[in-house]
Order: C-alpha cells, then structure tokens, then sequence
C-alpha cells in the first residue's frame, strides 16, 4: 500500500537563481542527529551560504546552518558542522566529472522533509558573470511590467 508523501519546504536558497544558472537537480538525504532533525521540523535551517563538496567518493555539505534545538541538551551539535550527503555512488561519479568541467559547482537549493526524511536538492550549477544577473533582472522586470499593463488594461 502507497503511503502519500507529503513535502514540507524548510528552506530554500532564492539567491541560488540569481548567482547561477541552474542546470541539473538532484535529491539527496542528509545524515543527521536527533536534535537536529527536531530543529529542522521547527524550521530553523538556512543554506544561504552552503556548498557541496566531494570527497573520499562521499558528498558533504559545508555551511549549511541546522540552529541549535531549544530544548536540547549536551546532544546539541555543532550548528555549522559538515554533513554527509545520501547519494548513490553511480550519482556521485556523475558528479564528480561534472565538476571537473570548468565553472561547474554543487549548492543546495531547497531543504525539505519528504515523508519523514529529511532531504535537500542539490544544483548543478554554473556561475553567472555580472552582465547575466543584469539581463536577469531586465526580463524580470519586462516581464513584470507586461502583466500590469495587461492586468490594467483588462479592468477597463
């Protein structure tokens, strides 16, 4: 028998489709300890400034905040430590030789229990120069102003 899984957003990096342009997604668990896992359910996550790295054929995540449980106790980890990554190996070699290409990196973009597992999806990403973000946010704003002359020029 299916059981419905639900997905609850935790957090999520918006400043990811600014900087880069997002290529390849992948899902991923994270190893976690229990106060950690309490914390996320409370929402108290940020990925603003993580990265992914590979290492030893195993996938870590680096700068990913989980803050500290309000209710715990000496089972408290360290808000900023490294966190290994649930991934296949045949993902990992994939993205491994992704990386190596020049200006490829991994960033998580989204934090999120699916079911009851705690899961993040991972970018390939390539960064964007400073002329890109610029016509980023030009069609951004077109786009915008678009839909308010429509919706304007639909009231009358």
């Amino acid at each position: 028998m299916a059981k419905k899984e639900g997905i609850k957003l935790i957090a999520q990096n918006r400043k990811a489709h600014h900087d880069y342009f997002l290529e390849e997604f992948y899902e991923a668990g994270i190893a976690l300890s229990g106060t950690e896992v309490k914390s996320l359910r409370a929402g108290k996550c940020s990925i603003k400034e993580g990265y992914i790295s590979i290492e030893n054929g195993e996938a870590l995540i680096y700068g990913m905040n989980i803050s500290p449980y309000e209710h715990g106790n000496i089972f408290n980890k360290d808000p900023l430590r490294v966190r290994k990554l649930l991934l296949h190996k045949d993902e990992i070699r994939k993205l491994i030789g992704k990386v190596k290409e020049k200006g490829y990196t991994l960033i998580p973009t989204r934090v999120y229990f699916k079911g009851n597992y705690a899961k993040v999806e991972i970018a390939l990403a390539k960064g964007k120069k400073l002329y890109d973000k610029r016509e980023t946010i030009a069609k951004k704003d077109q786009r915008r102003e678009a839909e308010r002359d429509y919706k304007i020029s639909k009231m009358y």
